[in-house]
Parts: structure tokens; C-alpha cells; sequence
């Protein structure tokens, strides 16, 4: 196959690129350009994450915008680059690691914009840069849906794929996902310095983080008046607000290492990731994870410990082992205050009272016993609490416990008995989506787009863009998962 690359001819689209990574130094990143693929052809785009970005939706269509987002073409005023970081690795430390397939290819106002799988960095160690067909469509699809869902994460603006070969535990075919995000900063960009001892670095990282996402930090008095205990505190609450939002919601990030961990507090790096189907919380949902430590429940405690390494990187700026500790020690007020909060607001409840705590944790122990579908329960007593008609049997149906949810029913009627039936019920439709990106629909989308059949991707898309809405032409994606669901495997392999 022969491939038609221009990087040399720049497209000039009318973006401002500024670049303000670039200008921390080389000790940050190699300089490179992406290695083109031939033949690319679309296979999915957001519209949505277009006008986010502030890119014509319709010149996203052009043959120009397939190129370039293929790494073929390269942008003016861009400035593509991998950035070096280390980390830890199912809490072992991995050393120096990198961007080994993603290329940061420039940043405009607001928004960093990374190919993942457009080919070999410094940083790829024994891999080879690419991505392939069925993750980049599971990332695509995964970054897109939880920004329906309101929870902070990077952005997918589109997936372009290629018939090169890729070969994995079978020969697969290559896909690149373009990425848009704040920022790409990771946790382990901080431990990369902290680690070799290179604190000028690593002061000139902190405060270009500060000055460019946490302004405020300079004038927080809190701690002191130092901006780096200010900063591991801001991004402490950040990193447990969004845990507290993927645990609401039953999605499991499958590598919740400290080199996926965000600076700004995102969902990123959507490999093997679920959302649950039966409510599990010792659910692994990372083949490659043998010793569970990511598993759903564990997910709030994985972050605080990976908390912990970036306050430990941090220290030759912070100095006082004391205001770090507790700096971290906020994560354990703020998350399960607002992992409480999310689980009252979807019961219905605006504001959290003490007298929810409880029924809070009894639905969770009877869906738990039960293995209840966990979206499919939240979206019924949604419809039910409209309702709640004493013969309305749809959400006691789901539990074999019928005794203990009557139970439970009981107390809950008698809470929202004191609040307006439709508000409690508004909000609870706006709280507890119909859909969400199931294992098995990401399967579909895949094995489609496999046979280049690229609608359900892009059907599954407008669906999880709008997951609060009904969508009655694709009521089949709100129902129970099929058999076959329980067999997809995913892993770190992609």
C-alpha cells in the first residue's frame, strides 16, 4: 500500500496555535512528526466535539481534515511533539515511560489536540505507535459518552482507520483517535522529575501548570501561602469529585495508574474500561488485571493512593511533610461527601440529608446481592418515582430479594413523599441515564465498523451525546445486555 503524506504542506484552517508546552523545554519532549498511513478512511466524528474545539464541523468531513488527522498532514502554526513522564504501574514503579504512540500535535486556545496511534516516539519502548481499529473506537466512543454523562474527561473529535497491519494477539488493522483536552499533563510527568532529581524542571512544570489551569492558587492562603501544597490540594478535590461522578454512574477505568491520571482531574486513557452491566463491586473489568487492584470498589481508594505519589513528587517544592498530608487528606471529606451527594440526586433528593446515608447504602447492599443491572435500575425508579403506583412491579421485578426491597421501597416512599413528585422525578431523569457505552454496544459498533460499516458507530454516538434522553428508535440499546456480553474480554492490549 503506498502512502500519500504532505507533511511538508501545511493546512492552513484558521486556527491560532500557541503552543505554551513547547515552550517549557527539550527536557520535556521529543520533537517529531507522525508516521503517515495509507488509504485512511473515516470511521467516526463528533460534531459536538468540533464545535467545542472551534473547528467547522463541515470542513471535518474534507478529504484535507482525513489526512491530517491520519498524520498525513500536518497543521500550520502546529508543533508536534511526545512528551516524556514515568510512572507507576499496578503500583509498581515503571520508570521513565512517555508518550509512546501519542503525538501532541499543538495546542490552540483551550484545547491541546493528540493523535493516539500515529506512530513510533522515543517514548514507544518495545511497542510500535499504533493503535488499532477496536480500541479507537472504544476510546471514540468512551471519551464522547462520559462527556454526555457531564463527567470530566478529554474529548474525541474523531477516529480515522487504515488497512495497515497491526498486529497484537492476532493481526488487526490501525486506527487513530484524535484527542482534545485541556491539557495532557499527567501524574507522571511530575514523579518523571521528582524521580532523576531534576527539581528546576520540575518547578518549571508546577508553575506552568499553576499559571496556566490554577491561577488561584497563587493567592490561596490556605496552606500558608504556598502555591504547590495549594495546587496538590486543588487537583486532590478535582481527581475526588471525578471518582466520586464514575462510581455514580458504575464506570470502571481499567488502568488507573499514575501515568493516566490527569493533572486537571479528566477521565483519560480509555482502554479497557465498562460500564457495568450487574452491579458488582468487586467487578475487574481489565483481563490484564490479575490481582484486581483496579476493580470497581477499590477505584476511590486507587486514587487516593495515586494522590499520594504526586503529593511525593511534589515535595522538594512543598518542603513541610506536614501541609502535605494534609493537603491529601481533603480526599477523604470530599469524596464520599460527593459520592453521597450523587447517589441522593439520584434517588431524587436535591440536597443531601443525613437521613438518606442510609438508604443510600441498603439499595446499594440489596443491587449488590441481587447482581441488579445497575442503569437499568436507576432509569426504572426513575419512571417509578413519577408514578409510584403500588402495582408498578418493573423495578421490584429485578430483585430475587422481593422482601428486602419492599422494605426498602417502604423508607424511600416516605422520605420523597415530602417532596413534589415531578421534581424529584425531573431530576432523577436527569441524573440517571438510559444508556450508557455497554460492552456489548462497543462490540457492535466494532464488529460493524470491521466490515467498514461505520452507522452504528456513528448512530451509537448521537445516542450517548443525548443518554438522558429516550430515544425510542434505539430502545434495544437500554435493555439487558445479551449472554454473549460476559465473554468480551478486554485488556491493556491495544
Amino acid at each position: 500500500m503506498s502512502i500519500s503524506s504532505h507533511l511538508d504542506d501545511p493546512l492552513d484552517v484558521g486556527l491560532s496555535w500557541v503552543n505554551r508546552f513547547a515552550t517549557l523545554g527539550d527536557d520535556f519532549y521529543a520533537q517529531l512528526s507522525p508516521t503517515p498511513l495509507p488509504a485512511p478512511y473515516w470511521v467516526g466524528h463528533s460534531t459536538s466535539a468540533a464545535q467545542a474545539w472551534g473547528l467547522d464541523p463541515q470542513w471535518l468531513q474534507s478529504d484535507d481534515a482525513l489526512q491530517a488527522f491520519t498524520g498525513n498532514r500536518s497543521f500550520a502554526g502546529g508543533l508536534s511533539l511526545a512528551s516524556v513522564y514515568s510512572g507507576h504501574q499496578f503500583g509498581q514503579w515503571a520508570g521513565q515511560l512517555g508518550d509512546g504512540r501519542a503525538i501532541l500535535l499543538g495546542e490552540t486556545p483551550g484545547w491541546e489536540v493528540q493523535l493516539k496511534g500515529a506512530g513510533l516516539t522515543p517514548f514507544s519502548r518495545m511497542g510500535d505507535g499504533r493503535a488499532v481499529l477496536r480500541s479507537s473506537i472504544r476510546e471514540f466512543l468512551g471519551s464522547e459518552a462520559m462527556h454526555g454523562l457531564g463527567i470530566p474527561t478529554s474529548r474525541a473529535l474523531c477516529v480515522t482507520g487504515s488497512d495497515a497491519p497491526v498486529r497484537r494477539e492476532e493481526i488487526e488493522t490501525a486506527a487513530v483517535v484524535t484527542r482534545l483536552a485541556p491539557s495532557f499533563i499527567r501524574f507522571g510527568h511530575f514523579e518523571h522529575f521528582c524521580h532523576h532529581g531534576h527539581h528546576d524542571q520540575l518547578k518549571r512544570l508546577a508553575d506552568f501548570v499553576i499559571d496556566t489551569h490554577y491561577p488561584a492558587c497563587r493567592d490561596d492562603t490556605r496552606w500558608g501561602g504556598n502555591p504547590y501544597v495549594s495546587l496538590l490540594a486543588a487537583v486532590t478535590e478535582r481527581t475526588a469529585q471525578m471518582v466520586a461522578q464514575w462510581q455514580a454512574v458504575g464506570f470502571c477505568h481499567g488502568v488507573m495508574n499514575t501515568d493516566n491520571m490527569s493533572i486537571l482531574g479528566l477521565t483519560i486513557d480509555y482502554g479497557p474500561f465498562q460500564f457495568m452491566d450487574a452491579y458488582d463491586p468487586g467487578h475487574i473489568c481489565n483481563h490484564s488485571d490479575h490481582q484486581g487492584r483496579y476493580a470497581f470498589y477499590k477505584q476511590p481508594n486507587v486514587a487516593y493512593w495515586n494522590l499520594f505519589c504526586l503529593g511525593q513528587a511534589l515535595m522538594p517544592l512543598i518542603a513541610e511533610q506536614e501541609q502535605a498530608i494534609a493537603a491529601l487528606e481533603t480526599f477523604k471529606a470530599i469524596y464520599p461527601l460527593a459520592f453521597a451527594q450523587r447517589m441522593a440526586a439520584k434517588l431524587g433528593f436535591a440536597e443531601l440529608q443525613e437521613a438518606h446515608r442510609p438508604l443510600i447504602e441498603d439499595i446499594l447492599k440489596l443491587l449488590a446481592a441481587d447482581k441488579v443491572d445497575f442503569t437499568i435500575f436507576w432509569r426504572r425508579l426513575s419512571h417509578w418515582a413519577r408514578e409510584q403506583r403500588a402495582d408498578d412491579a418493573s423495578v421490584r421485578d429485578l430483585f430475587l430479594d422481593r422482601v428486602g426491597f419492599d422494605a426498602w421501597l417502604l423508607s424511600y416512599s416516605e422520605l420523597l413523599a415530602h417532596i413534589p413528585r415531578g421534581l424529584a422525578a425531573d431530576l432523577m431523569l436527569k441524573t440517571n441515564p438510559r444508556y450508557v457505552l455497554r460492552n456489548h454496544l462497543g462490540e457492535e459498533a466494532i464488529q460493524a465498523a470491521k466490515r467498514k460499516d461505520f452507522t452504528v458507530v456513528a448512530d451509537l454516538l448521537k445516542v450517548l451525546e443525548r443518554p438522558f434522553d429516550e430515544h425510542e428508535e434505539h430502545a434495544a440499546w437500554a435493555d439487558f445486555p445479551p449472554d454473549w456480553a460476559g465473554s468480551i474480554a478486554i485488556s491493556c492490549s491495544s
